[in-house]
């Protein structure tokens, strides 16, 4: 597979208006202590069904007689935050040696680590580079984070970022795809991103925080399934383009975004296992062609009653249309009443 997008924990020290996920926030005491032992559960489990090859053929990249070249994938580690002391030392750090350990005979993996940028020091770089991690993603530099509303607020942070990643050896690069690394690249890369009017994730998901306050300015127009972690060529696992997310108690989804419904769960089965389930069914493959409007259509929902079922009226009054509303409406009116085997498994 090309790239995991792994939320190894809830855990979070801000509440930022324009979240996706209404559960990244801070915890304190007993749910505190819950949230962290999750992830310090569930990591293993999950890192033990991850696939025994974290590599993918690159159709762009044919091999005289032999097929497609071989490249190695990314699994992203994010959070909330990842780099809080309570999940540091005790989650991520572990995991990125097991990581390692599992992959390195076998074709090798590039390890991300996905951070807001606030909580960077050069201990924690060096630290992050002693367990191989490729590239560090700093994904905060936008005006909805507090103290960041204004450009020259952004600025600071990132000189002072810029200065504390290169002071490491670390290489700066705009994005993922323009720096994908050959087999053998060790890496020492780190790049800058956010919801930015310029970047795919500046309309916002209609999720969480960002619909709740009525930040997002996606359209009908803003189809994410045909996108990049937006469920695009997730179920074609083996080749260029594929890219699945997983929750920390284990549950799998074909985007970011995330489905109402899980795939499965990787305390309970392999990701390969659970892919190749839904190979063929109507509903995830439409998602994985980047057709939502196209789910229904095997269960009596045509283009035009999803389309319907795409629009909402927000609490200000407002008229609101995405896709991804069409999509919760399938999934909470056709298959959580009849799930066919699909089970929401929650540890």
């Amino acid at each position: 597979m090309e790239s995991i997008y792994w939320v190894m924990t809830w855990l979070c020290h801000r509440r930022c208006r324009h979240c996706y996920e209404d559960r990244f926030h801070p915890y304190y005491g007993a749910e505190l202590d819950e949230v962290v032992a999750e992830s310090r559960r569930n990591f293993p489990r999950v890192i033990a069904n991850l696939p025994k090859r974290m590599t993918y053929r690159d159709l762009k990249r044919p091999v005289a007689g032999d097929g497609y070249e071989e490249r190695p994938g990314r699994i992203i580690l994010a959070g909330g935050e990842i780099l809080l002391d309570a999940v540091r030392e005790s989650v991520l750090y572990p995991a990125l040696e097991a990581l390692h350990e599992k992959y390195v005979d076998r074709g090798g993996v590039k390890l991300l680590v996905q951070t807001t940028g606030d909580l960077v020091t050069p201990k924690i770089v060096s630290e992050l580079a002693e367990r191989n991690v490729w590239t560090i993603s700093v994904s905060g530099l936008d005006p909805y984070h507090e103290g960041l509303e204004e450009e020259s607020a952004r600025e600071k942070l990132r000189n002072k970022l810029r200065g504390i990643f290169e002071s490491q050896g670390l290489e700066y690069f705009d994005s993922v795809a323009d720096k994908a690394g050959e087999p053998g690249d060790k890496g020492a890369y780190y790049h800058f991103f956010g919801a930015t009017p310029d970047s795919w994730i500046g309309p916002l998901w209609p999720r969480g925080r960002a619909f709740e306050n009525e930040v997002s300015t996606a359209t009908i127009e803003d189809n994410y399934c045909n996108a990049w972690s937006g469920g695009l060529n997730f179920l074609d696992y083996r080749h260029a383009g594929s890219e699945v997310s997983i929750e920390p108690n284990g549950n799998v989804y074909p985007c970011c975004i995330k489905t109402k419904l899980p795939l499965g769960n990787l305390l309970e089965d392999d990701l390969e296992s659970i892919l190749d389930r839904h190979v063929g069914n109507p509903v995830y493959e439409a998602i994985s062609m980047g057709h939502p409007e196209r789910m229904g259509v095997q269960h009596g929902w045509s283009v035009e009653t999803f389309l319907e079922k795409s629009t909402t009226r927000l609490a200000s009054g407002r008229e609101y249309r995405n896709l991804c509303l069409g999509c919760d409406r399938f999934h909470e009116e056709v298959l959580i009443r009849e799930p066919a085997g699909l089970v929401q498994i929650d540890r």
